[in-house]
């Protein structure tokens, strides 16, 4: 059975003060069953990464920390970009690549997804891939081409045993920070035609083993509903993240399902 996992995406916010603060209030809300059941990453900004990789060791906290982003190369002249050479030696275990508003906003293509994965891959990091449409796309019934492209582009040629360790977070774009979400079965039949995809680009195994994500205005109201689908392995949590009451009861969704 995959392992859930949920992931805390907090955008350009927190000073690494507020990061200190948030990451110790939200491990007082979780217990070692919640660990057990769920892996939990939160992915601040840079300027954060250390102070949170700090108190995560010093106190012992099972939270993994994650990246919102890096570059494809090691090193080189690229003014303001972050190395996953340096994410690693943070202990950074997850990356999230491909995100809706770095392909809108900065111009990410299906090309650079492919080498950042293959850069953070080679860190002995996780990317959590990122695919999902806009409004338009969704209402001119182009969601699954869409998607599927994005997830071709992604992962052909990849070996089974990579593929199987990976992370894809659906995420449509017209339900990011708008309040609007895809409904339970919505996703479902979207994610449930990601993981059929895979199973034609890497293997049965491969598809039965990786965990995809849903993301878009995930909130502790409505994520029993989403995980109780077959397909969704977990949530990648915008907004909902930054209040540790509410990300610590999205992380305890089996509670509620129970």
């Amino acid at each position: 059975m995959r392992k859930p996992i949920i992931s805390g995406n907090w955008k350009m916010n927190l000073n690494h003060f507020e990061a200190i603060q948030t990451v110790q209030k939200l491990s007082y809300q979780l217990t070692k069953e919640d660990y057990a059941a769920v892996d939990v990453s939160v992915h601040p900004p840079f300027t954060d990464l250390r102070s949170v990789q700090t108190v995560l060791d010093v106190d012992e906290i099972p939270i993994k920390l994650g990246a919102q982003h890096c570059h494809q190369d090691d090193k080189g002249a690229f003014t303001g970009e972050i190395s996953p050479a340096f994410l690693a030696k943070l202990s950074v275990k997850y990356v999230i690549v491909g995100h809706s508003e770095r392909r809108e906003l900065f111009g990410e293509t299906d090309e650079i997804v492919s080498k950042k994965i293959d850069a953070i891959l080679k860190q002995e990091m996780t990317p959590i891939i990122c695919c999902g449409e806009t409004l338009q796309e969704r209402e001119a019934g182009e969601t699954e081409s869409k998607v599927l492209t994005q997830i071709r582009s992604a992962l052909t040629k990849r070996n089974a045993d990579v593929v199987s360790a990976l992370v894809v977070a659906y995420e449509p774009i017209w339900a990011i920070g708008t309040g609007l979400t895809a409904t339970s079965q919505d996703a479902q039949a979207v994610i449930g035609a990601i993981r059929a995809d895979i199973a034609d680009l890497a293997g049965a195994d491969a598809a039965a083993a990786v965990r995809i994500q849903y993301g878009g205005s995930v909130k502790s109201s409505n994520i029993a509903e989403l995980m109780a689908m077959p397909d969704i392995d977990g949530a990648l949590v915008g907004g909902a993240s930054l209040d540790t009451e509410e990300f610590a009861k999205i992380v305890q969704f089996r509670n509620v399902r129970s």
